[in-house]
């Protein structure tokens, strides 16, 4: 997706007690129901067609991006929950790329909505020690036999799992104890641009209205097993700004000769002026005009959650995981975890212009383009952050540069009483993990879908399993662990099953 990293980052761990290699407490209404040996029984026997179901899907990409394989990935979507059980499936249009709605009518009391996303990001099969469709099975030291490949852990890995459960509960002729909906959409890693569409027909606003919670498979357990709860998730807007000197009424039209330099304007130092007045000097801050009137502070809670994810987490292996010495003003652990969760950023995610092939090209470009994205934190808006940048870019003589957004969303919120968050408290803890509460994911989904009107419902992530490299080459989701803390494919599939009792039974 977009990204879905943890509180810290994703790859951070967590110090502690952790998660069995197998899930031996079940939650009161799973042991009672006498399912569990059942479906533990029936994911074992399924697992060969799990693992080659998932690798059938990493073989199968569909890229947003790149306009790759979208209805070919929506039609696939649709065969695959058919297979796992759900009555009704279709594919949806939008004026985008297609989604899936799928329901499942159990006739259980209680529906609960689960959010896929059949995109993945781009890939340069350069970069990969094995190659990125291929989802080879492959030995990580320290985790077991992991599939490799671009979707693995974002998204199809987890969603695979969950899968696997759908499809243990009809080898064992049981059923789920709670109805679902599937609502699944083909743009999640370009920013969503038309995922209401498919959420608000009438049809399928209906359906999730029904629903107690959203919920978004997920592998997120680190290497010692444990595992963070994300009461939201940063909003975010995905942007190109272009300077040409067609726009501009400066510089040249077409590239020149790089000497022509001494009495022609540049589009590209154009662009780069501009940007220079975004941010603080040091980058840190965003400095567009209002930008941060909205934002709201952190509350007592939340500044107490972070003191607690603070207090039982590794800063060296949060840092040795992103690849730093040290976080952005010299802050301190617990700070700069209260910046990653409270303070808007606007990133550069790429800068294009002139030549970019080996050696020189002495050129004067005509057109410079910059890649951003914004992340945003409550009560900040998409829309309206848009209207900031542009109104700032013209303010400081810059109104020519386009202003192109590819896509975004709000922030979104859940309560940490909701009976999803409740849920996935009750059942992390009988598995073992270590859980901590973290107010926001500085990643983020388009879980405000659901969480703003007209749904207005509890969303989050929910996940056994380990994976990582989201966006990277490498790209690697655990299949069988020989890590007794991170469950393999099995142990997250038997995880979704005692989640979907745990919201049947919670109160």
């Amino acid at each position: 997706m977009t990204d879905l990293p943890t509180s810290i980052d994703r790859r951070a761990v967590l110090q502690g007690a952790a998660a069995g290699a197998a899930l031996i407490a079940p939650g009161g209404a799973f042991a009672a129901s006498g399912d569990m040996e059942a479906l533990r029984k029936a994911i074992a026997t399924n697992h060969d067609a799990s693992v080659k179901r998932l690798q059938e899907w990493i073989a199968n990409p569909s890229i947003a991006a790149e306009n790759r394989n979208m209805q070919g990935g929506a039609d696939y979507m649709k065969k695959l929950a058919l297979d796992a059980g759900f009555q009704k499936a279709e594919v949806v249009p939008t004026d985008g790329a297609p989604g899936v709605f799928a329901t499942m009518d159990n006739g259980a009391k209680r529906w609960l909505a689960i959010y896929f996303m059949y995109d993945v990001k781009q890939f340069d099969p350069a970069e990969w020690s094995s190659p990125p469709l291929e989802a080879r099975l492959v030995d990580k030291p320290g985790y077991g036999k992991v599939v490799v490949g671009r979707g693995a852990v974002n998204q199809k890995g987890p969603e695979a799992a969950f899968l696997a459960a759908l499809h243990a509960f009809k080898t064992s002729g049981r059923k789920p104890p709670v109805n679902l909906v599937l609502v699944v959409e083909g743009e999640e890693e370009i920013g969503s641009p038309h995922f209401s569409q498919l959420v608000q027909r009438p049809d399928v606003l209906a359906a999730l209205k029904k629903c107690v919670g959203v919920i978004i498979p997920a592998g997120w357990q680190d290497q010692d097993g444990g595992v963070a709860i994300n009461l939201g998730a940063k909003g975010v807007v995905e942007l190109e700004l272009v300077a040409s000197g067609a726009k501009w009424g400066r510089g040249p039209v077409r590239d020149l000769h790089s000497s022509q330099k001494a009495h022609v304007d540049s589009p590209a130092w154009h662009l780069v002026a501009a940007l220079n007045t975004l941010v603080t000097p040091d980058g840190n801050m965003p400095a567009i005009e209002g930008f941060m009137d909205k934002v709201r502070p952190l509350s007592a809670r939340e500044k107490a959650l972070i003191a607690d994810t603070a207090a039982r987490t590794s800063e060296s292996e949060a840092m040795k995981a992103a690849g730093v010495t040290r976080w952005a003003y010299d802050e301190p652990w617990q700070k700069s975890l209260e910046r990653l969760a409270a303070v808007p950023t606007i990133n550069i995610e790429g800068l294009v212009a002139g030549y970019t092939g080996p050696g020189g090209k002495t050129i004067l470009p005509s057109r410079a383009v910059a890649k951003i994205d914004m992340r945003l934190v409550p009560n900040m808006t998409r829309d309206d952050s848009v209207a900031k940048l542009k109104a700032h870019l013209a303010k400081h003589g810059f109104g020519d540069i386009e202003v192109n957004v590819t896509g975004g969303y709000n922030p979104t919120e859940t309560a940490e009483d909701a009976l999803i968050i409740r849920a996935q408290k009750a059942v992390y803890e009988r598995a073992g993990a270590k859980v901590t509460v973290y107010p926001r994911l500085a990643g983020s989904w388009p879980g405000c879908t659901f969480t703003d009107a007209p749904v207005s419902l509890p969303a989050g992530q929910f996940g056994l399993g380990h994976g990582n490299g989201a966006h990277a080459p490498d790209e690697y989701y655990v299949i069988e662990s020989s890590n007794p803390k991170v469950q393999g494919i099995d142990g997250a599939a038997l995880g979704f099953a005692d989640f979907l009792y745990e919201v049947a039974a919670i109160r």
